[in-house]
């Protein structure tokens, strides 16, 4: 195989953009001459990268293996490049970071203007999803998850903590009433997360500790020790929290939701907390996950040190 950096990082390119004229006028080159690049690598590799169709481009397995490779080529060369040059030279790059959209809001997105200001030659890219993602596969420098497993082979930082609690608005409580233990519940409309399930599991503390199990036609009910857990099936559902709190705010119904990340609107008065006596005092952890051969490298760590300043600053 005769391949080298600019190979990698023109596949990676090719991959993110999602056609050969795209990148031909990123690098103000003919489109023949990036076709003929692509061609070059297969025939190198022995195998075929892309499929060419009228709709676009697609990778082939063996392309799919080979864009992996690419950018943890890439990577490699990113973090020699910053251990031989030292600690001294400014972070500078793009970081692509994986965060849900409600996180990437009300933090990521209010953070930049700081970061830049630190490091002007960093760039952000925002891949939002509520949904897990595989880092290799799409890219991802950084991802930003609350209250997950981890993984022993990736690398994991705790750059901050938040509870959930439920909100409303004032105006759905003066419709529907304010429920005054869990078990009115039953009666409310509930917004429920069709994305994540484990969002759907609200605990409080129990009334009467004694173990059992309730279903109702909306919300199955466990009572264990002093913990009693309401798996809800929801009034209203979204796949996406943004969209969960936009429904809050709108009066739909009540929803379990960040603390940190609606103190704003709790203090504004657009949300008010329902059952605060029954909130157990747990703290969901919030982790900067990466890949092993990417923490190293100083734009990373750079990111990755203001947003926990931000999540500090939040929990203020």
């Amino acid at each position: 195989m005769q391949l080298n950096l600019e190979d990698a990082a023109l596949f990676v390119r090719i991959t993110e953009l999602g056609t050969l004229s795209a990148v031909a006028l990123e690098r103000n080159e003919p489109v023949s001459q990036i076709s003929r690049a692509v061609v070059r690598m297969e025939k190198s590799l022995g195998v075929r990268l892309l499929h060419r169709t009228t709709h676009g481009l697609s990778l082939t397995d063996e392309g799919d293996t080979f864009l992996a490779h690419a950018r943890r080529m890439l990577d490699t060369a990113a973090e020699l490049e910053a251990d031989l040059r030292g600690r001294h030279a400014a972070p500078s790059g793009w970081v692509r970071v994986a965060v849900s959209p409600i996180l990437a809001q009300l933090v990521i997105v209010p953070s930049l203007r700081g970061l830049y200001k630190k490091y002007p030659k960093l760039q952000v890219d925002i891949a939002a999803d509520d949904r897990a993602v595989d880092l290799a596969r799409d890219g991802i420098d950084v991802a930003i998850r609350a209250g997950v497993a981890l993984n022993e082979n990736l690398v994991a930082r705790k750059i901050g903590e938040h509870g959930r609690k439920l909100y409303a608005t004032a105006q759905y409580l003066r419709e529907f009433g304010t429920p005054k233990r869990p078990e009115d519940l039953d009666t409310h409309r509930l917004i429920a997360n069709s994305a994540s399930q484990s969002l759907n599991r609200w605990s409080f503390k129990a009334d009467n500790p004694t173990t059992r199990t309730t279903r109702t036609a909306r919300n199955t009910r466990n009572t264990s020790s002093n913990v009693e857990s309401i798996n809800i099936k929801g009034h209203t559902r979204a796949d996406n929290t943004s969209i969960v709190l936009a429904l809050a705010l709108e009066g739909v119904g009540i929803a379990r939701l960040n603390e940190l990340l609606v103190a704003p609107l709790v203090a504004s008065g657009q949300l008010v907390q329902v059952l605060a006596k029954y909130e157990l005092e747990t703290k969901n952890e919030v982790y900067a996950v990466m890949l092993p051969e990417r923490h190293r490298l100083p734009k990373v760590r750079a990111c990755i040190d203001h947003w926990e300043d931000s999540f500090r600053t939040l929990s203020k």
